[in-house]
């Protein structure tokens, strides 16, 4: 094995104990020996059965201690965190609302530190970048840190800086995550998702925030989206100060909302930016299909003008979602189908959204639920409906029935109910139905409208001249594969293995009890013999085929026992 394998194998093993050490002693030992997690370390099980929480955190519910947990554990479970807040289609909404708490604050690094990452990242140029970096920073996060700069122009900026190892540990964390998710995944049949998938996703997503370059795009195409729209503003990417650890951006001068204090601003300026700002996201979910997906009082300020105007200035572009248009359209069927109570078509946008047993479809309960949720937007019309709290609804339902549904679409929803919940905060009166009904009848329009219509013909025109055209060559294929005696056709059994494995289990049972009664008929002749003969050897060897059989069924109980509790299992998934 390589050195640099082993190192982090040693290393790998290292934060695999002080993992389960943090769970453990944030009253998690349960669920690390229910996992059979404690087997990946040397006397796991000693370690940490009957271990109990610390004093301080023992009175929290659970989805606070894990919280904490992910705290104590750094940046990649932080971020994990902040990601599973997004997603209340996979874990219970009381713990995403928990995980959304997640503060990314860490203690700040000695400048000579950050110097270092500079002249790595700029080949000990940075005077050719930069005329001047100011040493005390101004802001401090788990994976970077912030400190304004000039540029050998001139021009402020403020450069973010990752910490120096947080690629290799969340690196090393992530290949920890993947193997606890295949354990959990292992032990955990019925979660309604797959932990691995969703590591994966995990996985997809840190690769963006370690690499600043992707943030800096997002920011670009975000910036230059808004770039007509005087009340909306993204800060401009200096790229030529710009690596994959370092982003130079251009520094806004107002007031960040989550520092926001009485007489920083009058009732009609929050009012404005809180209305700016709603727009800016509704567009960006509706219309331009590339949205901040995180736009808390943290990352929004108030950018007052010199006429008195504020304008809504967004920050961290790092974490952002992607709906495609056809997921658009899907949406406006689903706002349109709850307007007008039409179950089965809310039933065809599940279909079209999740990946769905065709089997769920006709299920009873589904479809009594899927008509309860067509039913309870009753009386409204489609510019009435206020499309967070649908959506929520929606997603609970499918929650309930563990079916998956995109997580872009979750991700728009905490966007839409993020920037809601601060304008409200600001604005107690303020009415986010009225900001995305515009962009919602846009939608609508461009699946309902007469141009979408005509769109649509003409391709399905083009799809059938094109099929019409292909169907000749096909069926020519198809007869000379007759002809040839080539066609083959595959059947693919499903359902049968719990019957295959009755079955077998049955023949056993059967074979067993034979060869039990076998032993106990010939050990009662040997002590029937030893009777009439007085052999003590007879009679030894009787009672020794007793004991045998004994034994023997005792050991079957036992796997009989075994069989019954994976067959449970079985019913449960």
């Amino acid at each position: 094995m390589p050195v640099t394998e082993v190192t982090r194998t040693i290393r790998n093993a290292r934060r695999y104990v002080e993992i389960l050490d943090v769970l453990v002693r944030y009253g998690f030992a349960d669920a690390v020996t229910t996992l059979g997690l404690d087997n990946l370390v040397d006397k796991g099980t000693r370690l940490f059965r009957g271990a109990k929480a610390t004093e301080p955190v023992a009175h929290l519910p659970r989805a606070a201690r894990m919280r904490v947990v992910m705290e104590q554990l750094g940046p990649t479970f932080m971020k994990l965190g902040q990601m599973l807040s997004c997603r209340k289609d996979l874990i219970p909404a009381e713990w995403a609302d928990e995980f959304a708490k997640l503060q990314a604050g860490a203690p700040t690094l000695d400048f000579a530190v950050i110097r270092g990452v500079l002249d790595e990242e700029f080949d000990g140029r940075v005077s050719d970048v930069l005329s001047h970096v100011e040493e005390a920073p101004i802001a401090a996060a788990s994976m970077a840190q912030v400190h304004r700069a000039t540029l050998v122009d001139g021009t402020p900026v403020v450069l973010k800086i990752l910490r120096p190892g947080t690629e290799e540990l969340t690196q090393s964390d992530l290949e920890i995550l993947r193997t606890l998710a295949e354990f959990a995944q292992t032990h955990l049949a019925n979660t309604g998702f797959s932990p691995a998938d969703v590591v994966r996703e995990f996985a997809r997503e840190l690769k963006r925030e370690v690499d600043f370059t992707f943030e800096g795009r997002s920011t670009d195409r975000l910036r230059e989206a808004f770039a007509e729209d005087p009340n909306v503003r993204f800060p401009k990417v200096y790229w030529e100060a710009t690596t994959k650890r370092v982003l130079a951006l251009e520094e806004f001068r107002g007031v960040l909302l989550s520092r926001l204090k009485p007489g920083d601003l009058t009732p009609e300026q929050c009012t404005q930016v809180v209305s700016h700002g709603a727009d800016a996201v509704a567009r960006q979910c509706l219309e331009i299909g590339l949205f901040h997906a995180d736009p808390h009082p943290g990352n929004l300020f108030a950018l007052v003008n010199e006429d008195g105007s504020v304008a809504a200035g967004f920050i961290d572009c790092g974490m952002t979602g992607r709906i495609e248009p056809r997921t658009m359209e899907l949406l406006a069927r689903l706002v349109r189908a709850v307007a007008e109570a039409n179950t089965d078509e809310v039933i065809a946008v599940v279909s079209s959204l999740a990946d769905v047993p065709y089997t769920k479809l006709d299920d009873r309960i589904f479809r009594a639920d899927m008509a309860e949720f067509a039913q309870s937007f009753e009386g409204a019309t489609v510019d009435q409906i206020d499309l967070p709290v649908l959506l929520e609804s929606f997603f609970e339902k499918l929650r309930f029935h563990k079916i998956r549904f995109p997580a872009e679409l979750v991700m728009l929803v905490k966007s839409l109910t993020t920037i809601q919940a601060v304008a409200r905060s600001l604005d107690p009166e303020f009415d986010m139905i009225s900001h995305l009904r515009p962009f919602v009848e846009q939608v609508l329009k461009r699946r309902y409208g007469a141009t979408a219509l005509k769109r649509r013909t003409a391709a399905s025109m083009v799809e059938y001249a094109s099929l019409m055209e292909d169907l000749p060559r096909e069926i020519r294929m198809l007869m000379g594969m007759v002809r040839r005696n080539r066609l083959a056709v595959n059947l693919e059994h499903r359902g049968l293995a719990k019957v295959t494995r009755s079955l077998e289990h049955a023949s056993r049972n059967i074979s067993f009890g034979m060869m039990v009664a076998g032993v106990v008929v010939s050990s009662s002749i040997l002590v029937h013999s030893s009777d009439r003969s007085g052999s003590a050897t007879l009679r030894i060897l009787g009672i020794s085929g007793f004991v045998i059989a004994g034994l023997m069924i005792l050991v079957h109980m036992f796997v009989n026992r075994k069989w019954l509790k994976e067959r449970e299992k079985d019913k449960d998934t």
